[in-house]
Formats: C-alpha cells, structure tokens, sequence
C-alpha cells in the first residue's frame, strides 16, 4: 500500500482463485460418503461430522446430535459479528479446508477445531512473505490430531494466497476511505459544476446584458458642471455683534438660503419652468435616445419629474458654502442651455428670498415716519390756532410784558408816593400841588391793579392768560414731542434701510457652465463592475438564505 499527500493509493494483494469441492452427493444414512473423497483415503477426517457436510437437509436424519450445529450457529448470529470478522472467518475455514456451508458455520468449525477466528495476527500468521503456509501451534495440533490413527490435515486443495507481512491489516478501512473521498470528490465536482451553472445564469449572463447594453446600446450623454456661491453684503459701519458679527460673511450666514435654492433647484416647479422655456420634455423625448433613457412623449409628471431627477444633480457642500450643479443631455449645447436657465432661476429665487424680508423691514420704518410727521403736523397746527384764537404769539411773552408793564408803574407809583410825602411834610404844604400828585398816585395804583388781573384773572367773555399760556404751552409740548419722535423715525427708517441692504443677497458664479467635447456618460467598464458586484451580492444572499432554510428545515 502506497501513501500520499493528496490521496490514498491502495495496491491491493492478488489472490489466486480458490478452488472449492464439489459437494457430496446426498444418499440416505447408509453410503453417505461412499463417493466423497476427503483428502485421507480410506481415513476418517476427524471433525468431518455428517451433519456438518450434509447441511440442514441430512441433518434431520443424524440421530441423537441433529439439533448442536443448529443451536451452535443461532448462538453466533446473536454475537453481532461484523462482515469483516465472518470475512476473516470464511478465509481461515478456507485455508484449514473447513467444509463450512456459510460465514457462521465457519465460525462454528474453526470454534470446534479450537482455533480463534478473531484474533488479531491469525490472518498474517497464515503465511510467510513468499506466500507459502506458516503452522502454528493451532494449526499444527488441528493438523495432527489423533483420533487413533494419526490422520493429518487434507493438503489436496491449493492453500489461498493471502496478503504477507508487508501489506497492512488496514486495507479494508483505507478502501472505505478511498470510497469515501471518491464520494466527497464526486460531490464536490457535481457541486462545482451546480455552482458554475448558478453563477453563470445569475451572475455572468446579466452581466454580459448589461456590458452589451452599455457598450451598443446606451445613448452617449454629455455633462456639464458649473458651481455658485451666495454672498451676504457686508455691513460698512460694523454694527453687527455678537454670534451674528462672527458668522458675518462666513458659509454658515448663508446656508439657509443655499439649501432652499437647492430645494428650489430639484423642485417639480423648476423642471415645469424649464419645460416651458427651454422644452425640457421634448428633448428627452428624441427617438434618437435609447429606450431606456428615453422619455415618452405623453408621460406622466411623476416620469417626466424622476428623470429630471437622473440628470440634473444638484448638490450643497456646507464646509465650503458651494451649490455644485451637473446638468446631464444628449448634446454639448443642450446641457450648457439648462445650466445657465438653472442659474438664472437660482438667481431670481435669492432675490425673492431677500426682496420680502427687505420689504417688511422698510415698511415698517416707513410707516413709523409717515406717523410721527402726520402727529408732529397736526400739534403744529393745533399751536397755530391756539395762538390765532387768543390773539398771543406767545403766553411767556405776554406774561414777561404784563410784568414789565407793573414794575415800571410800581417805580413811578413809589416816586409819587415820595413826593407826596415830602409836601406833607412842610409846615404848609401846598394844596394845589398835592391834589395832582394825589390823583397821579390813584391812578398808578389802578393801573398796577388792572395789569395784576390780567396775568390771574381773564377778561369779559375770553380766557385768562393764565390759561391761554397752559394750553398753549401743552401745545408747544406736543409739538416738541412729535418733532421728537419724527427724528427718531427718521433715524430708525435709515437703520433699516442699511439693515435691508444688508440682507441682500448676491449669486456669484465659481464655475462657469462649459460645454464638453466628449461623451461623459455611459461609463461603461465602472457601470458593468458595478452591475456584477450587485448581481453577485444578490445571489450570494440567495445562496445564505437558501442554505440556512435548507439547514433549518433538515434540523
């Protein structure tokens, strides 16, 4: 027996062909073997029992021992004895020359002539490397036992060539294992050739088609890729603190607005626009396009809308603050024109975004000057009349006049007094220059009096100054107020216009739309790699799947 890495190798021993005994003929009890040769002549073979070579049908007539070998033989079929050991059995019985009918009656004569079929170096002890027999002590007390006349073993028939001494006792394991590993290799083959099949019709065939399709079929498309940015203004005077002064001219300022351009941008509004101007649905509806990217002239807005979607890719980059745009047709010029119309719509949708919050901030501003000037207008007027009804320019003024008035008729009532009091004061004094003096003197005091009831009292049928100066004074208040409040709408108004201005928004353009002069698309190599990776994703999932219910269900 030769063994290798790979695989075992068995050179198996040739036996010649064993010659067997023609059986003896079957005669009644007497002349049973009249005509059998048993290898002794005229001797008796000592375990040659009638019974034994006569089989079941001679051994109802044997007498008294009919029932031994029958029972002997049941008793070793209860032994479980395995096919190897009756083997081994049925090869001694041959080499000793047992007349044994089958595998357990072979059992029985070698049991009977005191040999053990079963142990372990009876089958190598048979016979020496050159193949001829080897007596052992069983075989030579079987061969020369005497049953009175010295009769010896039968050597007519040729003894089997059994393996020598070389060749292992093993063989019969290592030819179930060699059936074994022929059985596995097999499997494994017929597995291999299922597996190929499978990955051939799940996997290689779909993926020729797609290859195919992408190589002879697909219509060659044309990309154009343009980039925008949208800009705040910034504020000259830095008035702006604060988390809002740092954000100030930074991508955060203004990513609100980019994403809802971008929104805008992939929005079923743009795409109707763009049919309407630019006639989106009719140039992807050319026959010339290939059935599968083409679009049908009578499609629905969901169809029109989800290849809109295949070829207009727009994305925002939020480190940078870029909205990058990629506009996929079948012509160089055709795609630059939806580029642009693209931009120009992302253009007027900033200014729509900005153009209200402008609008609120001015509108209130507005309407807070228009208020206060009307209010500042309507407290001048009421000055006006006031001053008009009470026939006074001014309430301080009268009062100021009123009181000047007194003072200097108290200055000349005060000198009177004192010339009237030095005249008393003569010895005679003079009567004709008293009286006038006197009479200067009460009219003075009347005047004063007069001009008194003036600044507290008011005249027949019209106001005191008193109250003329109060409600012209509030009046003047009013209208103080007012102006007050004018400047500071004035002032608030401007704020927001330069707040409005600062909300303005610009679109500048990175990447100008530049019309390509080779076909972009299909990428037919990435797409077919692509496409084999996915089928055979998929049936690699179908294959676990499979297995783990196929486990589950054997289980």
């Amino acid at each position: 027996m030769k063994l290798t890495a790979k695989r075992f190798r068995i050179r198996r021993p040739e036996f010649p062909p064993v010659p067997v005994a023609p059986p003896a003929p079957v005669q009644g009890d007497s002349g049973l073997f009249d005509n059998h040769d048993d290898g002794f002549d005229s001797g008796q073979f000592p375990t040659a029992n009638p019974a034994n070579i006569a089989g079941p049908t001679t051994a109802k007539t044997t007498g008294p021992t009919e029932g031994a070998p029958e029972i002997a033989m049941e008793a070793i079929k209860h032994e479980g004895l395995t096919g190897r050991q009756l083997r081994m059995a049925r090869k001694l019985a041959q080499k000793y020359g047992l007349p044994a009918t089958s595998d357990f009656d072979a059992v029985r004569l070698l049991r009977a002539a005191g040999v053990d079929p079963f142990q372990r170096t009876s089958m190598l002890d048979l016979v020496t490397a050159g193949g001829k027999p080897i007596q052992t002590e069983d075989s030579r007390a079987l061969a020369k036992r005497p049953d009175g006349d010295g009769v010896k073993l039968p050597q007519t028939i040729k003894p089997v060539q059994v393996p020598s001494t070389q060749v292992r006792a093993e063989v019969n394991h290592v030819a179930d294992i060699m059936k074994i590993q022929k059985d596995l290799a097999r499997r494994r083959r017929r597995k291999s050739a299922l597996l190929m099949i499978r990955l051939a019709f799940f996997v290689v065939l779909p993926t020729i088609v797609t290859g195919w399709y992408y190589y002879a079929v697909a219509t060659p498309l044309y990309a154009t890729e343009t980039e925008f940015v949208i800009q705040q203004s910034q504020n000259p005077t830095g008035a702006a603190g604060g988390l809002g002064g740092l954000l100030q001219g930074s991508p955060m300022a203004t990513s609100q607005d980019s994403i809802a351009v971008q929104g805008y941008l992939q929005s079923r509004d743009a795409m109707i626009r763009l049919d309407e101007e630019h006639g989106f649905r009719a140039h992807y509806s050319n026959p010339d396009i290939d059935p599968i990217q083409r679009l049908e002239p009578n499609a629905s807005l969901e169809a029109a809308y989800k290849v809109y979607e295949r070829n207009f890719q727009i994305s925002y980059d939020p480190t940078e603050g870029l909205v990058k745009m990629e506009v996929i047709a079948t012509t160089p010029e055709k795609s630059v024109e939806f580029a642009q119309a693209l931009i120009g719509f992302a253009e007027g949708q900033v200014d729509h975004l900005t153009q209200r919050l402008r609008e609120d901030q001015m509108r209130g501003a507005r309407e807070g000057y228009e208020n206060a000037e009307a209010k500042m207008l309507v407290a001048q007027r009421r000055v006006v009349e006031l001053q008009e009804r009470f026939k006074v320019l001014s309430s301080e003024v009268e009062v100021t006049l009123i009181t000047a008035q007194i003072s200097q008729l108290e200055t000349l009532l005060s000198q009177d007094k004192l010339s009237l009091q030095q005249m008393k004061s003569n010895a005679q004094p003079n009567a004709a220059r008293m009286d006038p003096l006197e009479r200067r003197i009460a009219a003075l005091e009347s005047e004063i009096a007069d001009l008194r009831g003036k600044l507290t009292e008011g005249s027949e049928g019209g106001e005191s100054l008193p109250q003329v100066q109060s409600e012209l004074l509030v009046a003047q208040a009013d209208v103080q107020t007012r102006q007050l409040m004018l400047a500071q709408s004035i002032q608030s108004m401007e704020t927001s216009r330069a707040e409005a201005n600062r909300q303005t928004r610009y679109l500048s353009l990175s990447v100008k739309p530049i019309p390509p002069d080779e076909p972009t698309y299909p990428r037919a190599f990435e797409s077919t790699l692509v496409a084999m990776l996915i089928f055979a994703g998929i049936y690699l999932m179908i294959s676990m799947t499979a297995a783990i219910l196929r486990e589950q269900i054997s289980a």
